[in-house]
């Protein structure tokens, strides 16, 4: 089977649009009915049926669709299987959320190749929906993520969490803040959800990032006041620029390890979770 006929029917699943995957694919729409015909007929049953509402699967197509993404990934894994990998056994690649690769990855990797030193490692700093996309394709082996997207072919761990502790160029009050030099941070939905929720004032600002160090570098360039990581709050404290706002509470992040349902009981992936809960003090 030609992998291009189940990479057009799993994006006709998200899409729900021969036209939008169409241009999402880079292919005519004619070329998209082609594909599913195709696979259509290599499967023998009808796997869409379309209507003004839009394009849904059939009974058969929803039966199909977990094979489909079980096939599109083991073939991403076969592909990357044969890559060459050095004296190595086998090549793993790891995605980590931005926030925590700046902080941790060196000694992560350090305690990967420890505990798995007949591997080879790959390490993609990267956002929580791309990396839980990567995984369930098989591009990535592994992702430590932020924000579990909810999908049957992948498995979340819970490994810790981390601390965001808003700091001010000026003033150590809620009281003493403005919203015209707040840089808002929304580092995942359960993060923009308890900050809603402490600083409601602090909704609608000028400036907002998903990122550690783009809010400390906008503070820095900018003044102002905002959430930053719990050691980026303590090296801008100490720097004498910026102080603690002592009345709002840190916000807490909740931290997840990701695989692919297939992988959850394998000897890496467990070590993997192993050495991640461990850094963050769990056993």
């Amino acid at each position: 089977m030609q992998i291009e006929l189940l990479d057009t029917f799993l994006d006709l699943v998200e899409t729900r649009s021969f036209h939008r995957s169409a241009e999402r694919l880079g292919i005519t729409q004619s070329t998209v009915s082609a594909r599913v015909q195709a696979l259509e007929q290599a499967v023998g049953v009808r796997l869409f049926s379309r209507s003004r509402a839009g394009t849904d699967l059939t009974t058969e197509g929803l039966k199909f669709l977990p094979h489909a993404r079980g096939l599109r990934h083991a073939w991403t894994e076969a592909q990357r299987a044969v890559v060459p990998s050095g004296d190595q056994a086998v090549s793993l690649r790891i995605g980590i959320q931005h926030d925590l690769a700046a902080g941790r990855i060196a000694a992560w990797v350090g305690a990967f190749r420890k505990a798995l030193n007949d591997c080879a490692f790959y390490i993609e700093p990267d956002y929580s929906v791309q990396m839980c996309e990567d995984v369930a394709r098989g591009a990535l082996d592994y992702a430590i993520v932020y924000s579990p997207q909810p999908r049957p072919d992948l498995h979340f761990t819970s490994v810790g969490e981390v601390t965001y502790r808003l700091v001010a160029a000026r003033g150590t009050k809620r009281a003493e803040l403005s919203p015209a030099s707040y840089i808002r941070a929304s580092y995942s939905p359960a993060f923009d959800a308890s900050h809603a929720a402490a600083l409601p004032e602090m909704s609608a600002t000028p400036f907002a990032s998903g990122q550690d160090s783009a809010v400390a570098g906008l503070l820095q360039a900018m003044g102002g006041a905002g959430f930053v990581l719990d050691r980026t709050a303590a090296q801008m404290i100490e720097s004498g620029k910026f102080a603690a706002v002592t009345d709002v509470e840190p916000i807490s992040q909740p931290v997840y390890a990701t695989m692919h349902q297939r992988h959850r009981t394998q000897r890496m992936h467990k070590r993997l979770t192993k050495t991640v809960l461990k850094s963050f003090g769990a056993r």
